[in-house]
């Protein structure tokens, strides 16, 4: 099979030949369809998540259909569109994973970081972590559901029931989660990088009330921001147009580090937290979400030789909504 492989951090992916794996105990083998490509990705193969497998396989956005099933697997069966998403697998006897919080187990493997991942035109996968799709969505606008769309979710989850949402980063994430806000009737700004006019752009289109830059001060103060952007920065900027009582929500798994900034802006019981991972609860909820509400994915595509190239469009912002790579499975 076809695979893009990365060899060590801040090198280009290699397109390899490699053998079709072979399904595990409790595993299943899946024709890989479309992965989506994530900014997750970009800190990966830039050396900025520590100790990958290596040489990995990237990409967990992934959508294809299983076509074999190793022993002990009894909820999936050969011929199924399914998903595989960032959590690939944890231990299940941690308090973490006892208690409904399996996102923070110790042991947890994730796909296409200590997992082989899906810029490959097959993948191996633990049966219990994969996501059967709603049939709503073709396989290419399907695949940025399995991140952008999960951990976008899991950070509005954490922002409480807020009226006025802030979204920071106008990407992948933050244009499927603009739609879900919009459809339960919250307020929703757009913050994007200064002179981003493009990206501005794009958010009204999707339908927010206001779109401007990071610099600037919304129409009226926020109920919570969820920060998409990997900017600590974005931190104590988010939490200066932030009412008492509101939550700065981080939503990616790399920042850069947040600057000091005096008190004021965290008091009057104002919440700065981080999202980790998600939880196959997370799952079931938004794929039942997508559903019912009819998300326009905003995807461009890219042949999975051209792996390269779409991260580099994506460090240069230059994709509006998500990049998929294609593999030639249908």
């Amino acid at each position: 099979m076809r695979a893009m492989v990365l060899d060590a951090p801040g090198r280009p992916l290699a397109l390899q030949s490699r053998p079709i794996p072979e399904p595990a105990t409790g595993e299943v083998l899946i024709a890989v369809r479309a992965c989506g490509v994530c900014r997750t990705d970009l800190h990966l193969v830039d050396g900025e998540l520590p100790r990958p497998k290596l040489p990995v396989v990237p990409g967990h956005e992934i959508v294809g259909e299983v076509v074999a099933i190793g022993a002990d697997v009894t909820e999936l069966r050969v011929g199924a569109r399914v998903g595989v998403p960032w959590l690939g697998e944890t231990c299940g006897h941690c308090g973490y994973c006892l208690h409904g919080h399996e996102n923070l187990c110790v042991d947890a493997r994730f796909t296409g970081y200590t997992r082989d991942g899906g810029y490959a035109e097959f993948v191996v996968a633990a049966a219990r972590y994969v996501f059967p799709l709603p049939e709503r969505y073709d396989d290419v606008s399907a695949a940025p559901l399995l991140c952008a769309g999960l951990i976008g979710y899991r950070a509005y989850t954490l922002a409480g029931d807020a009226p006025v949402l802030g979204l920071y980063g106008f990407g992948a994430a933050a244009h499927l989660l603009a739609q879900i806000a919009l459809a339960d009737g919250r307020t929703v700004f757009a913050f994007t990088r200064p002179g981003d006019t493009a990206a501005q752009a794009f958010a009204r289109d999707v339908g927010v009330q206001w779109a401007g830059d990071s610099t600037m001060t919304p129409p009226v103060p926020l109920d919570a921001a969820l920060l998409f952007a990997p900017v600590g920065a974005l931190v104590p900027a988010a939490l200066e147009v932030t009412r008492p009582g509101g939550t700065v929500v981080c939503a990616g798994i790399a920042m850069t580090d947040i600057p000091a900034f005096p008190y004021r802006l965290l008091w009057e019981e104002r919440c700065v937290r981080s999202v980790a991972n998600l939880t196959r609860a997370d799952g079931d909820a938004f794929f039942a979400l997508a559903a019912r509400v009819p998300l326009v994915v905003h995807t461009e595509t890219f042949p999975l030789e051209q792996a390269n190239e779409a991260l580099a469009c994506l460090r240069q912002g230059h994709i509006s909504g998500a990049a998929v790579l294609t593999t030639g499975h249908s």
